[in-house]
């Protein structure tokens, strides 16, 4: 049997409208698009995977059981749509730190590869920042940009060289429709 495709989102602006440094559980709103997008990976066979630089923890404004909660809540809100992730992967780490699992380092989409058992050149990562496309173009995966959170802007100044940009996580998928059954030869 074939190992399940995995697209790693990142959080704050690509799955969850962005708030400066989210803290509180009730200003966790998935963004337009997402169920839909997300549905549309899963029927298509992908798992999804989640992962978030969270500095906040590291600048003191919140805590690991605060995060906790919110990605509880998270994971909530796509439940009731039949969504599951496979996992959540966060640092938290000031930036200033230099740590290995902070975006645009692999540190995190590395330890999700390893718990998961998937290579890290298939897989697709999708973010609305540079450094997101940074950390998938770092490990050989497919990059997608979507215009959500700060995307438009990222998109609109060029400062980064996506694989594709997209509207948001629904046109990310329409899109990755014909990658999956084509381009890397993982029909279904």
């Amino acid at each position: 049997m074939a190992k399940p495709r995995y697209v790693v989102l990142d959080r704050d602006g690509t799955l969850i409208y962005e708030r400066h440094y989210l803290s509180e559980v009730a200003q966790v709103e998935l963004l337009p698009g997402a169920i839909e997008g997300l549905k549309q990976f899963l029927a298509m066979g992908c798992q999804l995977v989640v992962v978030t630089n969270q500095s906040g923890i590291g600048r003191g404004y919140f805590d690991e059981a605060r995060l906790g909660q919110i990605h509880q809540r998270l994971r909530s809100l796509l439940a009731a749509e039949g969504i599951d992730l496979a996992g959540i992967y966060h640092c938290p780490h000031h930036p200033d730190d230099g740590c290995h699992c902070r975006k645009p380092a692999p540190g995190m989409l590395q330890q999700a590869a390893l718990d998961l058992d998937f290579e890290l050149c298939h897989c697709i990562v999708i973010g609305d920042k540079p450094c997101d496309i940074e950390l998938g173009q770092a490990v050989g995966a497919t990059t997608v940009l979507v215009r959500t959170g700060y995307g438009a802007e990222v998109a609109a100044q060029g400062a980064t060289q996506p694989d594709y940009v997209v509207q948001d996580l629904r046109a990310a998928a329409d899109t990755l429709q014909h990658y999956f059954l084509t381009v890397r030869g993982l029909s279904q």
